[in-house]
């Protein structure tokens, strides 16, 4: 028998009220529960959304019991998409100054605790993820806004490995 790669909501702290199940990827569950204020993860890591389609506030769920979504750094108790996280190699992003993809590029391979200081900027205007998955997001982005910044401010990045 295979091991299982579930990720369980459920309504209320504590794994009580109503649960959702996920074995793969949803992109909106809205239908199925309004609330999810603890949540249990068997045998994957997932990235869980606080919009539909996976968009707005992250979040990365290890292995593991989250008794109420403080434990996973919530701001609320909305979560409305999540995706499994399937580890790939090798890592690799690609870092614009400007828009569309222009301007001086930066590849990193590893985790950056500090874009000023590696790379001497404060901002990044755009990105390409070639390998991987990296908690500043997971495709190409032309411009801030499109990862759901209002400013293209970036302090760091970090990859998600198991």
């Amino acid at each position: 028998m295979g091991e299982t790669h579930e990720l369980i909501f459920y309504k209320d702290k504590n794994y009580q009220g109503r649960r959702y199940q996920c074995e793969s990827d949803c992109t909106d569950f809205h239908s199925y529960r309004s609330r999810c204020n603890s949540a249990r993860v068997e045998g994957a890591t997932w990235v869980i959304y606080e919009r539909p389609g996976f968009s707005g506030h992250l979040h990365v769920l290890t292995i593991g019991e989250y008794l109420n979504y403080q434990s996973w750094a919530g701001f609320n108790d909305q979560v409305s998409s999540c995706k499994r996280v399937h580890f790939v190699s090798p890592y690799k992003i690609q870092l614009y100054g400007k828009a569309d993809f222009g301007d001086q590029v930066f590849e990193a391979t590893e985790d950056c605790p500090s874009v000023l200081q590696k790379f001497l900027w404060r901002e990044v205007h755009s990105c390409r993820v070639l390998g991987g998955w990296w908690v500043f997001y997971e495709r190409e982005y032309c411009k801030p806004v499109d990862w759901g910044a209002v400013i293209p401010t970036v302090q760091s990045f970090r990859r998600i490995i198991d």
